[in-house]
């Protein structure tokens, strides 16, 4: 029997990228629910097997001006108490540690380009030891403040919560591992060229790096979800 994987997406091109097939692999069902076009709040919080939740160009700070923010705060209160399987990728990730009542606050200086992961002990231990070593994107000015009972499992040397995780159901990853770079990501570079430019980010440079790299994050990143996937507890 097919099982449902919701998937909310802020912006078009920020897709599930290369884990479409993984999902496809393991029996999930793909529903898209586009910001903007579909109504968020109509979801049932508990009934899909998956969400995954994208990310975008906005913040979880950014509630007033962007009301669907606090929509999707409170399907995750409602799904993660419940402790269904979650995956929140970037402001998914920030939304998901949000509603668990951590913080999110601005970074001194955007993170963007390829870099590698130092995992904890407990990444080491879990799913992303697939991405041990391999550099993944990185798109992101602000950052995680861990809730209580959460696990980090990665950082970076600008990101000490790279990833997070709440037992073997939730996963929130502040980074890209489902970006389909090895094309050149040029559908994010036109999408973010006004963000690139303030700050100072050569898309060229970008372009290259994810050509350079996309081919190995993008196997890294497809066993890491396969090993989350089979994971999961029902």
């Amino acid at each position: 029997m097919l099982k449902v994987a919701v998937v909310i997406r802020h912006v078009d091109f920020e897709d599930l990228g290369c884990f479409e097939g993984v999902l496809s692999d393991h029996g999930y069902k793909i529903y898209y629910y586009d910001v903007g076009v579909n109504e968020i709040w109509t979801l049932d919080p508990c009934i899909p097997e998956l969400l995954i939740i994208l990310g975008g160009p906005v913040g979880v700070n950014q509630m007033d001006d962007y009301p669907f923010l606090q929509e999707e705060q409170h399907i995750l209160e409602a799904r993660l108490e419940a402790n269904k399987p979650t995956l929140g990728i970037c402001l998914g990730a920030q939304q998901m540690a949000a509603a668990l009542g951590g913080e999110i606050t601005p970074m001194e200086e955007k993170e963007i380009g390829f870099s590698t992961l130092t995992l904890s002990d407990e990444g080491k231990q879990g799913p992303l030891a697939e991405l041990d070593g391999v550099p993944v994107l990185h798109w992101h000015g602000d950052q995680i403040l861990l809730p209580d009972g959460a696990t980090q499992l990665a950082s970076t040397e600008h990101c000490p919560v790279q990833a997070f995780s709440m037992g073997a159901n939730i996963l929130g990853l502040q980074f890209h591992p489902e970006a389909d770079a090895e094309s050149g990501l040029e559908r994010w570079l036109v999408g973010h060229a006004a963000e690139l430019a303030s700050a100072g980010i050569d898309p060229s440079d970008l372009r290259d790096d994810a050509i350079k790299y996309g081919p190995a994050l993008k196997a890294a990143g497809q066993a890491m979800l396969k090993t989350w996937l089979e994971g999961l507890n029902s």
